[in-house]
């Protein structure tokens, strides 16, 4: 019998990842279900998907083996003391929030509950996000590898210990907010040199798209890719000299110390 898939919570992430996991036939559209107060929303993804659609959060808990909490950290708390006597015995529980803890969570159901930490991002959207995984006290291995093969339809998952997961927030869940900026500036530039600004957003877009993929798939050190484009005496090294003398490396290195800090309350 097919697994049951559950959402609380149908924001951009849990939007995203009902879209993958339905899209990508990881599950049928009538075994996942969605509460959320939201009841356009709601509509809009019973739409869009087809799946089951709910404003209860208790009454999607109930049927599930596998429960999403995609809602924002803040209120974690309150979800789970409203769901915990309505889960089923056996399900796994998979948080998405940055800076809620295992400990945290496993304490307040108040029982042997299967908890598996994860830290997905949007680009999940376009079916290429990067999801942290990592499993709680109660999760045995065949849980793991459930949730990832589900995960696996709209990110790369990568299992790593919960004292890494705000890293794993810094340089994946936040870090495609750096990404959005670095291109919207260089076809700022692209524009003050003449071009229109949706090709300028093509340009910069694509050769990030495409750069990124060169150091996933050719497994070079990114400073030896940098190094194949900067011919001698020609404009590229110009370019990063620039860059250089304008402490972006340390600016991006201040910036995700910075989110890290921030994930673990600091």
């Amino acid at each position: 019998m097919e697994k049951k898939i559950a959402f609380i919570g149908a924001g951009n992430m849990g939007r995203a990842m009902v879209h993958g996991i339905v899209g990508s036939g990881v599950a049928d559209a009538k075994s996942v279900f969605v509460a959320d107060p939201d009841s356009a929303a709601l509509e809009d993804l019973r739409a869009a998907t087809g799946v089951n659609t709910s404003s209860v959060n208790r009454e999607v808990a109930r049927v599930a083996d596998v429960l999403f909490l995609s809602v924002k950290p803040y209120l974690y708390g309150d979800v789970i003391d409203d769901i915990k006597d309505a889960l089923p015995e056996q399900a796994v529980v998979v948080s998405i929030a940055p800076g809620v803890t295992i400990d945290f969570m496993e304490k307040r159901f108040g029982r042997k509950v299967k908890i598996i930490r994860t830290m997905p991002n949007t680009p999940a959207l376009v079916g290429e996000g990067m999801m942290g995984m990592c499993p709680g006290t109660f999760a045995a291995q065949f849980d793991v590898e459930m949730v990832r093969e589900i995960c696996s339809s709209f990110a790369v998952t990568e299992i790593v210990n919960e004292n890494l997961m705000d890293v794993v927030t810094a340089v994946s869940g936040s870090s495609p907010a750096y990404v959005y900026m670095f291109i919207e500036a260089m076809a700022d530039a692209a524009v003050m040199g003449g071009m229109t600004r949706d090709r300028a957003y093509t340009f910069a877009a694509q050769s990030v798209y495409g750069s990124a993929k060169m150091v996933l798939e050719t497994g070079l050190h990114p400073g030896v890719l940098k190094d194949m484009v900067c011919s001698p005496g020609g404009t590229t090294i110009r370019a990063v000299k620039v860059l250089e003398e304008r402490g972006m490396r340390a600016a991006v290195i201040d910036a995700v110390e910075e989110c890290m800090k921030a994930s673990r309350g600091e």
